[in-house]
């Protein structure tokens, strides 16, 4: 679903990243009052996670591939707020430094997969979770509410196709919605099968979004385990499902696939998730992975650190009148 360079005009280009700057700014002020300092590391470690699984591509129907979105699940975990700074993490490195779909694009894929996405997906969850109760409930919210969320991004990219005139709204939101109900499928299933396991082993990150987590103990092991789970991810990556996504096959079967801008406009340090210098495209692709989800990891905890200075500040008011 990521947009390239080109799919897009200048005004949708800007519309696109003026909202997603005011939504990315307003995540960070209300994560600021919300998010706990305790559990900081867990949002890296989600948008190190989130990073790494956008790597392995897995096939679907018609000879498309999909990917985890990841969205929804960062805000079951983290809350809307730190999932929306978790995403949209992920995308600036994927666009900056591994010139990943577009800089132009960047604001529109960032506001359809880091901000529509997480925050659809999060409502949802809650309405769904006052009808469903149990664990079994929690997997079905889980997994329905992950399908809509990557239905719903990919029906707000085909209206931004259609708005800049590169497909007709009548053809793209069929062909985005349908191959995106399909890939859907393979989201839910992912992320039913992370909630399951982390239900499990640490079952009260998924009890109040608001309460802090505490890294010690059983979330130590949590770390370790979780750490494990990106090691082993990195070691599949390289044999993941070169076929086309869901808007590559899309722009192939409407025919504006040549629009997309082949070149990135910022040179990118490592292109295509290969590490120039190594000869084995396997072990080039663990090494970008393991550098993408380092960028990630210290691009969320820098906006973390700054979310923990800001509930330092609101809970130690350190003015006069505050002290009062």
């Amino acid at each position: 679903m990521h947009i390239p360079d080109g799919f897009l005009d200048a005004k949708t280009a800007i519309a696109t990243g003026l909202f997603s700057i005011t939504g990315l700014g307003a995540a960070l002020r209300r994560a600021g009052r919300h998010v706990q300092p305790r559990k900081i590391p867990l949002i890296g470690l989600a948008a190190a996670f989130i990073f790494v699984a956008q790597m392995l591509n897995f096939p679907v129907a018609s000879g498309t591939s999909g990917h985890l979105l990841g969205a929804t699940l960062a805000a079951v975990l983290l809350g809307p707020s730190a999932a929306i700074i978790v995403m949209s993490s992920v995308l600036i490195v994927q666009a900056l430094i591994f010139a990943d779909r577009g800089i132009l694009a960047l604001g529109a894929n960032i506001f359809n997969m880091a901000i529509v996405a997480p925050l659809c997906g999060f409502g949802i969850y809650k309405i769904l979770r006052t009808f469903f109760r149990g664990e079994q409930g929690r997997l079905a919210a889980v997994g329905f509410a992950s399908w809509c969320a990557t239905v719903i991004a990919s029906v707000f990219c085909a209206g931004e196709l259609a708005w800049s005139g590169t497909a007709l709204w009548g053809t793209a939101f069929p062909a985005m919605a349908g191959v995106h109900m399909l890939t859907g499928l393979g989201e839910a299933t992912i992320t039913m099968l992370v909630i399951a396991a982390i239900s499990k082993t640490r079952p009260e990150l998924l009890e109040d979004n608001d309460q802090a987590v505490s890294i010690n103990g059983r979330s130590t092991a949590f770390v370790y385990v979780a750490l494990i789970v990106i090691g082993l991810l990195l070691l599949v990556a390289p044999h993941t499902s070169p076929l086309p996504d869901g808007l590559e096959k899309v722009a192939s079967s409407l025919g504006f696939e040549h629009k997309a801008i082949e070149e990135p406009i910022l040179p990118s340090p490592i292109k295509d998730y290969q590490v120039p210098g190594i000869q084995s495209a396997g072990t080039a692709t663990i090494v970008a992975g393991v550098i993408g989800a380092i960028a990630v990891f210290a691009l969320s905890f820098l906006f973390a650190r700054v979310l923990a200075r800001r509930h330092k500040s609101a809970v130690h008011p350190s003015s006069p009148a505050n002290r009062q």
